[in-house]
């Protein structure tokens, strides 16, 4: 049975708040609403024909200028990281979030409003497990301004941040495990800000135009200049880890891992939201039970063909020797003097054509990915082929071993591989094969 914390939560009624957008200046209605399992957060458009909703995802990732910004197609919401920050630590995995215009309120400068009207709208769980992404090797993404952000297995989800302005002004640490009650306390309430030299460049982008010191605090030297006195000595780096929990929500899963960040920011963080969710397409392609007849000892012939589309002349692999691990396989094709090729291929001196053999990488590289993807209702086609080299020519009579390796993938409709044949215990063909899959 799932504890409360394994389990997906929505918000248990509807909630609103009105204000004024930091960069836009519009006046703004935002109202948040329950959400099914598995919906995830998404930012719905009422001021726009037919309401058109964007995921709070990665993939959809248009600015990282002073503010985090997604999008789909010519659609944009702006400055989402406060609210996808409350959300995330406020433990709500499936809302709607609804705005009458492309920016949400930005309050205070902080996310307190958004944790507010949370606790009004209620937190309650949902029959549906949590999905989680579990860090088991360091990662980090590094950036040329100086930007650093390691990520570190742990069992919570703990940032630590070190946060220092031009020259170094304002330095200042900070580490805490994030849960609903540090953030609330601890992290929700510390407000935007902006060091006074770079006021002038964003009016002059248009940005900023709701900004006030009612909602940001502005740096002038080793002035402080803000409507109330700070609310954290060092509350500059408690909203940088504010932003850094919102900006990592874009990767569509809660992290159990140690955010350690020096002088972070948007682009960073975004950069490391991007390798979450490549990690996560990787391991959801080599994970779950295997519909492979019979397991990773290998395939014959007939199990292929039930895999695999091709028929001679056309089917390039004999068997599969067997699988290593999750995301390499082995196979095996004796090249005979009967092959139809060999017919037009120097007939006087029969060689293997190359296109063959990257025919028979590519086989063997479905067969792989069929494998990984727990179906053959799809039909995988090859899209591109990249690094390929033939090394030495391949006659009647070898025997050709056939590896492929998973690289890459995205989701289950594209994936990469790294592919290679030998004869002889020399390698004779290879290349980088890419290929997506569409329903049969």
């Amino acid at each position: 049975m799932s504890t409360s914390l394994e389990l997906q939560h929505t918000v248990g009624k509807t909630a609103s708040l009105s204000g004024t957008s930091l960069h836009t200046g519009e006046k703004v209605s935002l109202r948040l609403h329950p959400a099914t399992v598995d919906h995830g957060i998404k930012f719905k458009r009422k001021d726009l024909p037919d309401e058109p909703t964007i995921d709070a995802r990665i993939d959809n990732l248009k600015m990282v200028e002073r503010a985090t910004t997604i999008g789909e197609g010519s659609i944009r919401v702006h400055t989402v990281e406060h609210v996808l920050a409350a959300l995330s630590a406020m433990d709500v995995d499936n809302a709607i979030v609804e705005m009458d215009a492309n920016e949400p309120p930005i309050g205070d400068g902080s996310a307190q409003p958004y944790v507010d009207l949370i606790k009004k709208a209620g937190v309650i769980a949902q029959e549906e497990a949590r999905k989680f992404f579990d860090v088991r090797e360091p990662m980090h993404v590094e950036s040329k301004t100086g930007a650093l952000l390691v990520l570190l297995p742990c069992e919570t989800f703990r940032v630590s941040c070190t946060q220092a302005g031009p020259n170094n002004r304002f330095a200042q640490f900070l580490s805490m495990e994030i849960t609903p009650v540090t953030f609330e306390r601890e992290i929700a309430p510390a407000r935007t800000f902006v060091y006074y030299e770079d006021v002038r460049p964003l009016m002059e982008k248009n940005l900023i135009k709701g900004g006030s010191l009612e909602n940001a605090i502005v740096v002038r030297g080793e002035a402080v200049l803000s409507k109330e006195p700070l609310r954290f000595a060092d509350e500059f780096v408690r909203h940088k880890i504010l932003d850094i929990v919102g900006d990592l929500a874009l990767a569509g899963r809660r992290i159990r891992g140690h955010v350690v960040a020096v002088k972070p920011g948007h682009a960073a963080n975004a950069e490391l939201a991007r390798a979450l969710a490549r990690e996560q397409t990787r391991r959801s392609a080599m994970s779950g039970s295997h519909a492979i007849p019979i397991g990773d000892a290998g395939l014959d012939t007939g199990e292929v063909m039930k895999i695999l589309p091709h028929r001679f002349p056309f089917l390039m692999v004999d068997r599969v020797i067997g699988f290593e691990g999750e995301y390499k396989i082995t196979a095996v094709k004796c090249v005979t003097i009967n092959e139809p090729f060999f017919q037009g291929h120097f007939p006087g001196h029969p060689v293997m054509p190359g296109v063959m053999q990257v025919e028979a990488m590519a086989q063997v590289a479905s067969l792989l990915l069929f494998k990984l993807t727990k179906t053959t209702s799809r039909i995988g086609y090859f899209m591109s082929a990249d690094g390929v080299k033939f090394r030495k020519p391949v006659f009647p009579g070898d025997t050709m071993f056939i590896h492929a390796e998973l690289t890459r993938s995205r989701g289950e409709r594209m994936a990469k591989t790294k592919c290679y044949c030998v004869v002889n215990d020399a390698v004779v063909s290879e290349g980088e094969l890419m290929f997506t899959f569409l329903d049969k």
